[in-house]
């Protein structure tokens, strides 16, 4: 109901009811799995559910709906779960969130979604590909056409296939205090079947599912939790020890963490972010993995920082985007964007990328990086910033790439792709200040 009503971040609403309720992690996984899967199948099951609804699906209450929804996947796409037990199930919490007519209306649609399948008419692959593309894979239209625009049609359905698959869990190993193999044994120890990753040395694939904030190895800090995609910029930037870097928008802290244990927890990261509530999650991380290099700080990037001017050797500008690059793992994006939202967003970008560059000193690095996969927030952002600022010039991103992913580079840039690289979607570039 959050995620879907009230425009909740998917993550943060299952994280927010895991809190509060002590679940065993095969319980964990059940939950999380039909959350994610209902909110990533939404379109289609809609579909599904109107065939049977003798009710028009906008008459219905949003409660009812939600737990046909819950009902719907789990006959359709969950095969461990009886079709009986999931009808009983999603019956009990109609009665409970509605009154004895909607527990038999869900009765009736669940039973029959169960014996007849998911019979649903959907478009044409040759008359109306984007509309086939949009059903067959619960994506709305708009962007299944927006993507046909960039792409060709062959990536586009393998780009929203790959969208729609469970992602690994990757943690980066806190050198600091250990190496990425001393990890992985700990892990072991306490259960936990870990294996190196693919690009990133310092990353490694979680292969059980656990609850990661109740392993010793967490809160002993010898590992945060991290994508492969979302650690390539700091590697990028390469900030040295005793360098002074700004981390611009930089909650929850990640990639300042990162940056510090690249840096040997050996100079200063001033990790700004224009929300007060979001510095104790830098401050926390920073804590338990032991940095003291890191002094977060209640700054709103768009506006140029007098105190910031050519004082930094590095920066990061992490910038706000779509987050389409992300949607694996957060299947409420691609409901929650509109194509309004680009224009706004790309907008905000070019604000903070003028703002925060003129933090980089003279012969300083500045990296521009999103988890998006749209080029006007990407490639278009760094060729509008160049074109309109001569002091800064491309820097040859290759240098500091995981050899595997060089053959993708373009100049000073790096866009990834979950269905080709099998990681996050996410940009890089990487830019210099002459001087």
């Amino acid at each position: 109901m959050e995620i879907n009503e009230k425009g909740a971040y998917s993550n943060i609403a299952l994280n927010k009811y895991f809190a509060a309720e002590e679940l065993r992690d095969i319980d964990r996984s059940f939950v999380t799995e039909m959350v994610y899967g209902t909110v990533k199948w939404k379109l289609t099951l809609d579909r599904v559910i109107a065939c049977y609804s003798n009710i028009k699906m906008e008459k219905l209450s949003p409660w009812i709906l939600n737990i046909l929804r819950l009902g719907a996947y789990q006959i359709l796409h969950m095969t461990r779960v009886p079709q009986s037990a999931a009808c009983n199930e999603s019956v009990k919490l109609a009665g409970r969130y509605g009154h004895k007519a909607s527990a038999g209306f869900v009765n009736a649609v669940l039973r029959s979604i169960a014996r007849k399948g998911p019979e649903i008419a959907i478009p044409s692959r040759e008359q109306d590909f984007p509309g086939y593309l949009s059903v067959s894979y619960s994506y709305p239209k708009w962007l299944v056409e927006k993507y046909i625009e960039i792409f060709d049609a062959e990536f586009t359905q393998s780009l929203l296939e790959a969208g729609n698959a469970t992602p690994e869990l990757t943690v980066r190993a806190n050198t600091l205090r250990v190496t990425p193999e001393e990890l992985v044994a700990a892990l072991e120890k306490e259960g936990c079947h870990a294996v190196a990753a693919k690009y990133v040395r310092d990353a490694v694939v979680l292969k059980s599912s656990v609850n990661v904030t109740k392993l010793q190895a967490f809160q002993n800090g010898l590992f945060q939790v991290q994508d492969e995609s979302s650690m390539l910029p700091a590697i990028v930037l390469a900030p040295r020890p005793g360098e002074t870097v700004l981390d611009a928008c930089s909650a929850p802290g990640g990639k300042a963490t990162h940056m510090a244990q690249l840096m040997g927890n050996n100079g200063t990261i001033i990790a700004g972010d224009v929300h007060e509530h979001k510095l104790k999650l830098i401050d926390d991380a920073a804590q338990r993995l032991g940095i003291q290099i890191i002094r977060s700080v209640l700054n709103d990037a768009s506006v140029p920082n007098q105190e910031h001017e050519k004082a930094f050797d590095r920066v990061l500008l992490d910038a706000p985007c779509t987050g389409l690059g992300i949607v694996r793992r957060k299947p409420d994006i691609k409901w929650a964007r509109q194509t309004k939202d680009i224009e706004e967003i790309t907008a905000l970008q070019k604000k903070l990328l003028k703002s925060v560059s003129r933090a980089v000193k003279p012969g300083g690095v500045l990296v521009y990086s999103t988890c998006t996969i749209l080029p006007e927030e990407n490639e278009d952002i760094i060729k509008f910033f160049l074109e309109s600022n001569s002091d800064f010039v491309e820097d040859d991103i290759k240098p500091f790439l995981p050899p595997a992913l060089v053959e993708h580079a373009r100049g000073c840039s790096l866009q990834l792709y979950p269905n080709r690289d099998g990681i996050d979607g996410f940009f890089m570039a990487r830019i210099k200040r002459e001087g």
